[in-house]
């Protein structure tokens, strides 16, 4: 299925279904013909799309080493051509990187006739390598924050990961978040339990639904939609020590406890 670009104001976005729920977000430079791919972890399907969209492959872009994240990397470049840039964590585990990251910061990245202008962010939690790429006004997170939720704790500590989701909230709210799955749903049933009150909340689910039973993705999200809706950005929020604490029967004293306590409900949910 064929999904809308979102339109940015050098590029646009669009997203490749994979598997059961992840997406492959492409990115197009203006006035193009070639695309940046993030994280596909299935080539068959970014074949087709772009083969149908006659596009061709620029570089491709990794968040993390999980296997649904990198395991069409080497399809792809026997595909379209060995030389395609795979820029990605310093990680040896992640066959086929070309282009290790090893710092935060500013990158200009070029291949074919495109260049990438992006801020690359180290945000672990979800797994110890993982990064994010702003580029403009546009995160793509990977697995570590999801509309309504956040990737779990399978490498990092709870301590990672909240500097990693403050590193996030702290952009400008109208940065659009593009994650890696289409967990929205299940992430909305677990955060109303968190925060019954959130008035956001309840409204951003009816959203929600609708663009599911219209096969639509409910992503991107946005900063500020996140910062409204999303309990693991308001760890900092003592209105969720009581449930919490109810909950675990323990003291949730502090913004680490709290994140690391609604991960571990929502991990059993």
């Amino acid at each position: 299925m064929e999904y809308p670009a979102t339109q940015h104001q050098h590029f646009a976005v669009f997203p490749i279904a994979a598997f059961n729920d992840n997406y492959i977000w492409c990115i197009q430079p203006e006035s193009s013909d070639q695309v940046w791919v993030v994280d596909p972890g299935d080539a068959a399907p970014v074949i087709a799309a772009l083969t149908q969209k006659k596009l061709r492959l620029a570089g491709i872009l990794i968040t993390h080493h999980h296997r649904d994240h990198t395991g069409g990397i080497d399809a792809l470049l026997r595909h379209f051509g060995k030389q395609t840039p795979v820029y990605g964590p310093d990680n040896t585990a992640i066959h086929g990187i070309s282009h290790p990251l090893t710092k935060q910061g500013d990158y200009r990245l070029t291949a074919g006739h495109t260049t990438l202008s992006l801020q690359l962010y180290a945000v672990p939690g979800h797994t110890l390598d993982h990064i994010a790429y702003l580029i403009d006004d546009a995160l793509f997170c990977g697995d570590t924050l999801f509309c309504a939720g956040c990737g779990r704790l399978f490498e990092g500590s709870a301590e990672q990961l909240y500097q990693s989701l403050q590193k996030i909230a702290q952009l400008p709210q109208d940065t659009k978040i593009y994650p890696a799955h289409e967990y929205t749903l299940s992430n909305l049933k677990f955060a109303a339990m968190a925060e019954p009150d959130n008035q956001a909340l309840a409204s951003f689910t009816e959203q929600a639904k609708q663009l599911r039973q219209q096969q639509r993705p409910t992503l991107p999200s946005s900063v500020a939609r996140e910062l409204a809706i999303n309990p693991f950005l308001h760890c900092d929020d003592a209105r969720l020590a009581p449930i919490l604490s109810q909950h675990w029967q323990t003291a949730a004293d502090s913004a680490v406890t709290r994140l690391k306590l609604l991960r571990q409900w929502k991990d059993n949910c």
